[in-house]
């Protein structure tokens, strides 16, 4: 019994046919006040202001309205830093996608036997899951200098990070009687692995990456705040200079493409399942 049930403990009853059950009280209660803790606990350490929400929210349709009508003739300087992160999440979504497969294998206790190794991948994953894409660029442009190196390393180590826990996470869930099978015939265990466990697994891979790439064009429009180059080069400096009807043209140019490579992506998920 927990401590929850011992504090308030279960309803006896009487069923028709003479025997007693137990009714468990809802632990909803509980929940709930420890959500309204939390919640007053965030409103005090991060000095929420439900008044200054209210009275200043009118900026930012102030704001957004300035973006539009947009400033149409300011697309032709849009077309390259747009290419620019597609290239960037593209070819930062491959190079992590495909980085990741030895280290989820690494990671995978139904292949690997040996738990250290098994550990220290793990906890390597998780470090590098932890770094936001932003600093990850930041770090970035000081090795490589401005530009969209930065953001390519930037989006490949997040891409990579992602991927490589949700892979491994599939390759423990496999059928591994084709692969213990295969290996009891005498094949090796990379042929094995390749004829075995990645026609299970590489439906749902390539899914993953495909969600991945879709998020990395999102988060390298931005990554020009700290000079990886990209959309956000441009979008934080017309937002410095205030010419709002432009930074609205960049973010019509930026939702529709991103409509496109999500409609795309979606098409393609669809056809690997």
């Amino acid at each position: 019994m927990g401590l929850y049930d011992k504090i308030f403990k279960p309803k006896k009853l009487v069923l028709a046919n003479g025997k007693v059950v137990e009714e468990k009280c809802s632990r909803a209660p509980l929940i709930i006040i420890l959500i309204v803790i939390a919640t007053w606990i965030s409103v005090k350490v991060t000095g929420f202001s439900m008044t200054t929400l209210v009275t200043r929210i009118r900026f930012f349709f102030d704001i957004l309205a300035q973006m539009f009508p947009p400033k149409v003739g300011y697309i032709s300087s849009i077309w390259g830093p747009l290419f620019d992160t597609i290239k960037m999440s593209l070819l930062g979504s491959f190079v992590g996608g495909v980085l990741a497969i030895p280290f989820a294998i690494l990671a995978s206790s139904n292949l690997i036997k040996n738990k250290v190794v098994i550990g220290v991948v793990r906890v390597f994953l998780s470090i590098v899951r932890t770094i936001p894409t932003l600093v990850a660029a930041l770090i970035a442009t000081y090795i490589w200098g401005l530009g969209t190196m930065a953001g390519t390393f930037a989006i490949a180590v997040f891409t990579f990070a992602y991927v490589g826990k949700q892979l491994y996470e599939m390759i423990e869930t496999v059928d591994m009687g084709a692969y213990e099978a295969m290996e009891a015939m005498g094949a090796g265990k990379a042929y094995s692995f390749i004829s075995a466990i990645m026609p299970q697994v590489l439906p749902a891979y390539m899914s993953v990456c495909l969600f991945c790439f879709e998020g990395n064009v999102r988060y390298a429009a931005i990554l020009g705040y700290v000079g990886a180059g990209g959309l956000g080069l441009i979008l934080n400096e017309k937002i410095g200079w205030r010419e709002y009807d432009s930074v609205g043209m960049i973010l019509i140019v930026l939702f529709g493409t991103v409509l496109i490579i999500e409609a795309i992506s979606h098409y393609i998920r669809k056809k690997l399942t």
